[in-house]
């Protein structure tokens, strides 16, 4: 298997405006995903703490928080990379995410490669007992998912 999936799509906001949705706002736009939950309970609002080393966290209902992972490398208004982490991998492990806004004329070309998933544990129950394809295909379905949902965003 590839260790990545890419997707992308363009938005219509400038790289700025992208970035901010994308980091200020994804309590509002994300839409959570059986296959790829974060938290094995109902699904919280997600947030990011800004610069490197802050989390994204996931807050439930009763409070308590998540961390879904760690900024790698913050670089507004053009790059963010951050770890990945769900409620059903083994413990210590992590993925990598990397977001890239790129202006196309007066829109932002809005890229995400989730890299790693090769270190997850083929019995692992975040594969779900799909073939590796499965996997990237089902991966790379809820990423352009998510792109969608901040394109309808911004």
């Amino acid at each position: 298997m590839t260790s990545k999936v890419y997707v992308a799509l363009r938005v219509k906001a400038a790289p700025a405006r992208a970035f901010g949705a994308f980091v200020e706002e994804i309590g509002a736009w994300w839409r959570p995903n059986p296959l790829f939950q974060t938290t094995p309970r109902a699904p919280g609002q997600l947030a990011f703490e800004a610069g490197e080393g802050g989390r994204l966290t996931e807050t439930l209902a009763n409070g308590k928080v998540f961390e879904i992972g760690r900024i790698l490398h913050w670089a507004p208004p053009d790059r963010l990379v951050f770890s990945w982490r769900q409620a059903n991998f083994p413990p210590d492990l992590h993925t990598e995410v990397e977001v890239r806004f790129d202006p196309i004329g007066e829109e932002t070309r809005v890229s995400i490669e989730h890299r790693g998933f090769t270190r997850v544990p083929v019995e692992s129950a975040a594969r779900h007992s799909f073939p590796d394809a499965v996997l990237q295909m089902r991966l790379a379905d809820f990423w352009r998912s998510q792109l969608a949902a901040l394109g309808a965003g911004v």
